[in-house]
């Protein structure tokens, strides 16, 4: 039976891993049997390499739900990478509160806050995509080799290019809300082990 506690889920593969075993940080959520390939770097790194700007001092979550497929080289940029733009310059002054005399107190003013990564479930990143802090992405939605989505993504839906647009649905609509109601990946193991041709044939 499949065992989503596994490090390496292939026998003989170290690039591949189930993601949620090598997250340490408690700010970020990975679901049972997300996967995660990366033949550049360790794919254990996936924190250190592939998580970016998310430091303690804004609260800010990483959330990827089950059965995601995570391409390699894919990047999750959060707040802090958001020089701020309502003031008149970009630089990050309170970042350097010692050298301007600020409060440290002060120091996310450096940059706009726009909220956590909420990755649904059964969700394709592709090959070094980027996804933006604030956007969340839908369930069954595929995400093209190098997108840079910076707005939401809808459920069962296609995007690409730099901003990520809709290339288009998966599914109809009627299929889409069967889909969301059904939610699969909610099943029990067993359950899925029963009808993985039925999922793999796109029978509903």
């Amino acid at each position: 039976m499949a065992n989503s506690d596994k490090l390496y889920p292939r026998t003989g593969d170290t690039q591949t891993v189930y993601l949620k075993n090598v997250i340490s940080r408690p700010n970020i959520e990975v679901g049972d049997f997300t996967m995660y390939n990366d033949f550049v770097n360790d794919p254990k790194d996936f924190e250190r390499n592939n998580v970016l700007y998310q430091y303690p001092i804004n609260n800010d979550r990483l959330i990827i739900g089950k059965y995601c497929s995570i391409a390699c080289g894919a990047k999750f940029l959060f707040n802090s990478a958001n020089h701020t733009m309502t003031s008149l310059s970009t630089y990050p002054f309170p970042l350097f509160f010692e050298e301007w005399g600020l409060e440290k107190k002060n120091v996310t003013n450096a940059w706009d806050n726009k909220g956590d990564i909420v990755v649904g479930s059964d969700v394709w990143i592709g090959y070094e995509a980027v996804i933006l802090a604030g956007v969340t992405i839908g369930d069954g939605a595929i995400i093209g080799t190098r997108a840079v989505v910076t707005k939401d993504v809808p459920p069962y839906t296609i995007v690409g290019g730099i901003p990520a647009k809709p290339i288009r649905k998966r599914f109809d609509d009627e299929m889409i809300s069967h889909l969301l109601a059904l939610k699969w990946w909610d099943w029990a193991e067993e359950r899925i082990a029963q009808n993985i041709n039925l999922i793999q044939s796109g029978n509903i």
